[in-house]
């Protein structure tokens, strides 16, 4: 168990949250890319600049903020007591992380077939992916803010 002050943990606290709305801005906003990206026909110019506007996303936005959210939340994590390791809330909210994490690497490979042109899904399958963020995310927090158990 780490001991944090309090001045280093609620600025710990602020920049992990920040770095987990951004990171939380990304995978809301890529599955949404690939949804018109998927309507546009290959090699158009339409195609192409979604492509670079992908890659971006993912790369100078995604990945430094996921990074960034681990890098701020492990001291926070370490800072728990030993009995918080015991309770549901924080196992449920770990396995959300992990969950996010699966759609973050998920939507680098999907990232990756479109600008190989290789795209073999749906709008629909972009759009139900849209939402597993969002319903990982909600569980997140209630679990973070309620502990219900």
């Amino acid at each position: 168990m780490l001991d944090l002050s309090g001045d280093a943990y609620v600025w710990l606290k602020a920049l992990h949250i920040v770095s987990v709305i951004a990171w939380m801005a990304g995978l809301l906003y890529l599955p949404r890319l690939f949804v018109y990206h998927t309507d546009c026909e290959k090699g158009s110019v339409q195609s192409e600049t979604f492509k670079v506007m992908e890659r971006r996303l993912l790369y100078a936005i995604m990945y430094p903020a996921m990074i960034a959210s681990f890098g701020f939340g492990l001291p926070l994590l370490l800072d728990q007591s030993p009995s918080s390791w015991s309770e549901g809330w924080l196992h449920v909210k770990l396995a959300g992380v992990g969950g996010l994490v699966i759609c973050h690497m998920m939507m680098g490979e999907l990232r990756k077939a479109f600008a190989e042109d290789r795209n073999v899904h749906s709008q629909k399958y972009f759009r139900i992916l849209n939402e597993v963020p969002t319903v990982l995310m909600i569980a997140i927090v209630i679990f973070v803010v309620v502990k219900p158990f």
